[in-house]
């Protein structure tokens, strides 16, 4: 189970990502699953790694940054990667 600390997380990244109608909801879902997976909040936004590798940036109001081609990108609204 992956956990972070949400203390210095923007609060529309929190909702998107916490809450069951965010559009980020279904990649933290996936996210709880995955073992090869960290991540760390740093200036508000949610840093991804696979195995020490940036792979995904999520901020509140800004679009995702794609670093590496993953799996969980896949699960992005309006991306198919």
């Amino acid at each position: 189970m992956l956990t972070i600390d949400k203390t210095n997380m923007c609060s529309h990244l929190q909702k998107k990502l916490f809450e069951e109608d965010g559009i980020y909801h279904r990649l933290w879902i996936a996210m709880q699953d995955d073992s090869e997976l960290t991540a760390v909040v740093r200036s508000r936004q949610l840093h991804i790694y696979r195995n020490d590798k940036k792979v995904l940036v999520l901020a509140g109001k800004a679009a995702p940054k794609i670093i590496r081609e993953d799996r969980l990108c896949k699960l992005l609204p309006n991306n198919n990667v």
